[in-house]
């Protein structure tokens, strides 16, 4: 229900809003009837006009009344008291814990003495993912990390807490990337070529198999680059031909050369689900614009993920296809770059002057 608007209280809450007060934080929210959303008294964004707000004791409440969380402050994401973030923790360590199986949810809340309800709601708000998913993430970690010290497929598969084999199968194609035989031999059964090619950010690799293109790499020397290649898919069968798709290599070098605004070019690419989820993310973010690592994270509704989003920009394997270069620190700074910020710093230049020279504007710089 929405709070009892006294004048003075009125004020008070308005004053809060206006100066952002992190005091006050998750003790109200206010929403603007202009717009139907509903925000956090720290939000960020540009404050409404004074006659359109009204003022709630709790998300859901300005919800029933019919608003819309606000995507910038996550009003949604109410404040979590220290005491649930340390239980959240507990649960992790719980899960972390049970390396043959995933505990059932009762049992995590008989752990800590959360009802289900609320500790699905904490876990996510915190973590950014449910009970189950962090617990099937780590499985899936522990299999990877057991099919690539060799052991056998079967024994792997129950040993991680998978039911059976046909378990694994079904999720083999997102949790792997292949099928976990594949996965074991590193790649034995792939055919990859590959091409390198001088251009303006040192040399380019491209490595592509029947499907599309699987890695794109820059660098100071050829032979480096063609020793990576050969460490991500030591067991493929690998062989260099700077004539087969051509075009595709010539497209990447007109990217890079100013020439090309676009790249959509076929991939056959190996990631987590979440990888690829913020890897599509990245593919939206238009020529000459920049987005930050939080704006990731919200994009793809984990804004706790930050981190987590950070790792995946770095572990991106195909390069400007996939342009992780257009990710900046929240402060506006370049941040990190697997292929060398001098790198990065000159694709944004260039994508900027180009942009700027379309529009008939001055180039901006980094």
């Amino acid at each position: 229900m929405q709070l009892q608007q006294t004048p003075v209280l009125e004020e008070t809450l308005w004053q809060a809003v206006l100066n952002r007060d992190p005091t006050i934080d998750g003790k109200f929210f206010y929403g603007v009837r202009s717009t139907g959303i509903y925000c956090r008294p720290i939000c960020p964004s540009r404050k409404p006009n004074r006659n359109q707000v009204c003022f709630f004791q709790s998300a859901q409440e300005a919800e029933i009344a019919g608003f819309r969380a606000c995507k910038r402050c996550q009003p949604q994401f109410e404040t979590v008291p220290n005491t649930a973030k340390s239980k959240v923790l507990a649960v992790c360590r719980y899960i972390e814990a049970q390396g043959d199986r995933i505990p059932t949810l009762s049992e995590l809340c008989s752990q800590v003495g959360m009802s289900p309800s609320y500790l699905q709601k904490v876990f996510k708000q915190i973590i950014g993912v449910s009970p189950f998913q962090y617990a099937d993430a780590l499985r899936s970690q522990r299999l990877k990390q057991r099919l690539q010290s060799g052991e056998e497929i079967a024994h792997a598969v129950y040993d991680t807490g998978y039911g059976s084999s046909s378990q694994l199968y079904e999720k083999a194609p997102k949790q792997l990337g292949m099928t976990p035989k594949t996965y074991q031999q590193a790649g034995k059964t792939m055919s990859i070529v590959y091409a390198i090619a001088p251009c303006p950010l040192g040399y380019l690799l491209v490595a592509t198999t029947e499907k599309g293109i699987c890695a794109v790499k820059l660098g100071d020397e050829a032979d480096k680059l063609e020793h990576i290649l050969n460490q991500e898919f030591h067991q493929a069968h690998i062989i260099r031909d700077d004539h087969t798709h051509k075009e595709w290599i010539q497209a990447i070098l007109g990217f890079i050369a100013g020439g090309e605004a676009h790249l959509n070019l076929p991939l056959d690419v190996r990631g987590t689900a979440f990888q690829k989820q913020v890897w599509e993310v990245l593919q939206k973010i238009p020529y000459g614009e920049t987005r930050t690592y939080t704006d990731i994270a919200r994009d793809i509704a984990k804004p706790q993920a930050v981190r987590a989003v950070g790792n995946a920009c770095g572990a991106n394997p195909t390069a400007l296809i996939v342009p992780c270069h257009r990710v900046l620190q929240s402060d506006g700074s370049l941040g990190g770059y697997r292929w060398g910020i001098e790198r990065k710093q000159k694709l944004l230049v260039q994508e900027s002057e180009r942009c700027a020279r379309d529009w008939g504007l001055g180039g901006l710089r980094f």
